[in-house]
């Protein structure tokens, strides 16, 4: 009898185990036993083309950056430039705010929380050895009234010692991508050799930071942009290859803010040497992208366009379709 018994106990025990696998139907190791997402999702290569694609206007050839704010998606210019511009789903523009009490050295990013809206001024690809990085902390209210109260956090990164100047387009201490979660910021690095990047985190707040380094991902290419949907706890980075070839890396299913311990996937774009600059998205599914103009005649002849994609391939067994 005692037996009987102990054999139920461990067999109801097992049942109600907690299981550590793959948890994603979409993956090639998918376990439908797992309870637990481990990371360890394998995924097959796609390649996944824009719906729509339009041309911006040249007051914005360099757009660097792209957020979607009370029914605009926002950009701005990545050198002297001080406009943000509001467009439509279309692209064209129908708004402008112009930041005049401060300085554009290099916006790299734009991105926001439910009260402000944060422009990286920490673009660093010309020498590495930039040491005045900044993040502007923007009001949206304030925003909205056009007439923004800007704050200004200061950072330097805990392991960049060196300061001597690199060739262009060098440097591991880049970066073009950010997100806020809460009282913390987090930097996605652009590291122009290794092709990975590096997440930073610093905390949300005025004054001058150390940007502490956290984890690396090898993501393939050059990571330029980042949105985040908090409450779904997906984050997608865009960005393209030493190549050109544009690219998602996307990181979902992540437990508190080790945005490593989840999913990652790596997409494809089917745009030919687009240089992929800013990601918006209001639901986790449709994402709008835009790229600068890249001129480099005979050879390239690509404008400046904003693009139009549909994710559900990739993320509808991790997010409802939405319509």
């Amino acid at each position: 009898m005692l037996r009987i018994l102990l054999f139920f106990f461990l067999m109801s025990s097992a049942i109600h185990a907690q299981i550590s696998g793959c948890t994603d139907s979409l993956a090639k190791n998918y376990n439908p036993y797992a309870t637990i997402n481990d990371g360890s999702c394998r995924y097959e290569s796609i390649k996944i083309k824009p719906i729509l694609s339009f041309k911006l206007s040249d007051s914005i050839k360099e757009t660097s950056g792209l957020i979607s704010f009370d029914n605009l998606l926002w950009t701005h210019n990545d050198d002297h430039d001080k406009t943000i511009y509001g467009l439509d789903s279309l692209g064209k523009i129908q708004k402008k705010i112009i930041l005049d009490q401060i300085t554009n050295h290099d916006w790299e990013e734009i991105t926001q929380d439910s009260s402000f809206i944060y422009i990286g001024d920490f673009g660093n690809n010309a020498n590495g050895n930039r040491t005045d990085l900044k993040i502007l902390k923007i009001e949206k209210r304030s925003f909205s009234e056009e007439k923004p109260v800007i704050a200004t956090i200061s950072f330097s990164y805990s392991d960049q010692t060196d300061f001597t100047p690199k060739k262009p387009n060098t440097t591991n201490f880049d970066c073009e991508a950010f997100i806020v979660s809460n009282d913390s910021i987090y930097l996605f690095t652009k590291q122009w050799q290794s092709s990975k990047t590096s997440i930073y985190v610093l905390p949300n707040q005025s004054g001058n930071h150390i940007a502490r380094f956290k984890e690396s991902l090898n993501t393939k290419g050059l990571v330029t942009g980042a949105t985040f949907l908090e409450s779904k706890k997906l984050i997608v980075l865009c960005g393209y290859s030493k190549f050109g070839r544009p690219f998602l890396y996307l990181l979902y299913d992540f437990e508190s803010n080790n945005f490593l311990s989840g999913n990652k996937r790596r997409i494809a774009l089917q745009l030919s040497f687009h240089q992929i600059e800013g990601i918006a998205t209001n639901d986790g599914i449709h994402y709008y992208l835009t790229n600068e103009a890249l001129i480099r005649k005979p050879v390239l002849n690509v404008a400046q366009q904003i693009h139009y994609f549909d994710l559900s391939s990739a993320l509808s067994s991790f997010l409802p379709k939405s319509h």
